[in-house]
Formats: C-alpha cells, sequence, structure tokens
C-alpha cells in the first residue's frame, strides 16, 4: 500500500469520527412540535404566576400554610381542581369547594381548554405525575355498565353513595356529588385522588374499568331511588341510621312511659 493511500484511508477515517462525534454532540434542531409545545409551556408558566404562585410558590414547592407543593402531581391533577372550580381560590374559605370554574379556566369554551391543557403542560413539565387521557367525552365511557357498578359500589360507594349522590365525611369534610361531573373530571379524580380521595392507578383500576364505573355514573343519573318514600337527602346509611335510631329510641320511650303509667 502506498503512502498517499494511507494518507487518504486516514484522512477518510479523521472524517468518520469527526461526522459522528458531531452527531452525537450536536443537539437536534427543534421541529415544528417541539416549538409547538415548548410554546404551550410557556404560556402556561405565564398562567401559573399569575393564578397559582402566591400559594404554590414559584417552583411548584408550596408553601406553607398557604398550598401544597405541585411537584409530581400531574395534569390530571391540574385538570381536576382547576377545571372543577376548586382552584384557583376566589376566597382562601373556598379551600376545595368553590365549584364554579374561572372564566379563564372554564372547560366549556376553547380558551379555557387551550389554558387548562397549557397550565397542565406546565406542571407536567416540571415534575411529571399522573396524565389527562388522551381521550375525552364520550371516548372516556365504558360499555360495560353491571361491571361499572360492581366496581363503584366496591370501591366508591362508602364516601359518594351507591348512586353518586355523596355523603359526609369526619373533619368538616364531603364526598361530592357526581350529578354534574364529566367524564373527563371522573377519569382525572380516579387519577390523582383530590382531598380524601384515594388514588386510582392503572394498577388499582385498568383504563377500561375506570371507563365502566364512568359509566355506571352517568347511567343512573336522574333516577328516583326513593318511590313511595322520603329519600333523607340520600345521604345513605348516616342520615338513615340517625333517623332509625332517633325514631326507635324515642318510640321505646313513649312506649316505657305508657307501660309505667299503666302500671
Amino acid at each position: 500500500m502506498t503512502r498517499r493511500v494511507r494518507h487518504a484511508l486516514l484522512v477518510l477515517a479523521a472524517l468518520v469520527a469527526l461526522g459522528g462525534a458531531y452527531t452525537l454532540l450536536v443537539p437536534a434542531p427543534q421541529t415544528a412540535s417541539a416549538q409547538s409545545g415548548q410554546a404551550q409551556i410557556d404560556q402556561g408558566r405565564a398562567l401559573y404566576e399569575q393564578a397559582c404562585i402566591s400559594c404554590h410558590g414559584s417552583n411548584l414547592q408550596g408553601a406553607p400554610d398557604r398550598g401544597p407543593s405541585l411537584v409530581g402531581v400531574g395534569d390530571a391533577a391540574v385538570y381536576f381542581q382547576v377545571s372543577t372550580g376548586r382552584m384557583p381560590l376566589a376566597r382562601s374559605e373556598d379551600r376545595g369547594y368553590r365549584r364554579v370554574p374561572a372564566p379563564e379556566f372554564d372547560p366549556d369554551t376553547d380558551q379555557g381548554r387551550a389554558n387548562l391543557a397549557a397550565l397542565g403542560a406546565y406542571i407536567q413539565s416540571v415534575g411529571g405525575g399522573p396524565q389527562v387521557p388522551a381521550e375525552t367525552g364520550p371516548q372516556l365511557i365504558g360499555s360495560d355498565v353491571g361491571h361499572g357498578g360492581d366496581l363503584f359500589r366496591l370501591n366508591c360507594a362508602y364516601c359518594h353513595n351507591f348512586t353518586g349522590r355523596g355523603g359526609i365525611l369526619g373533619a368538616g369534610r364531603y364526598p361530592p356529588r357526581l350529578e354534574a361531573a364529566t367524564p373527563e373530571q371522573m377519569y382525572t379524580a380516579m387519577l390523582s385522588g383530590p382531598m380524601a380521595m384515594p388514588v386510582f392507578s392503572d394498577k388499582q383500576l385498568t383504563p377500561e374499568e375506570k371507563k365502566d364505573i364512568i359509566a355506571y355514573v352517568l347511567a343512573v343519573r336522574g333516577q328516583n331511588n326513593a318511590p313511595g318514600g322520603y329519600d333523607l337527602g340520600e345521604l345513605g346509611p348516616s342520615t338513615e341510621g340517625v333517623i332509625a335510631f332517633l325514631v326507635g329510641l324515642g318510640a321505646l320511650v313513649l312506649v316505657a312511659a305508657w307501660i309505667g303509667a299503666r302500671s
């Protein structure tokens, strides 16, 4: 092999090595999709600084006695809390119970949905966490209502009543009625576990099972659950037990007084 050929091969090998190093070290140019995603995150950061930063901190770390950390909650928690109006707070005493979404986050408007997606994208980009499902509306409604009813009674009825009418818990807390919840809100609530509600990951309830539960809740809306009687607020065994105790005890007292009077 002549010296000229060896030099040519060495130059070629050097060029190949240089090209490989360039490919590995130089970042790939942003695509239109990546640029669009970054723009959405930037929009979400602006919304966060406008509506959330005073309680949740500049880095989502939370603030003592004001708001918890949002690192790792995911955009599922953002969608549920903000689309239902629980957040952002209008007043400190409304914590967790406001039911009208802020106009800029109204899920029934195009701008509201865009803002919800942007805020969720920013929160998701910081710490990850459960994500809003790609499906929407009817796509989140399962096909097996009976199976959904079994799952609801097993996992949800203790707090939400057998037909989603809500109930009462201790420490001033109460599980809300589900009569106005959308499929998206129910699904993201199962993913994020707001307040006293447990988190139902996809290992505990598969996506199909979550959709069947949603189908059941929608199927029992508007049903008459007290034909020929008084529904006692439809709060289940709590109020029924109190009424049974008071009426039963009162009846026993009256009977005892009657017996004592006759004797």
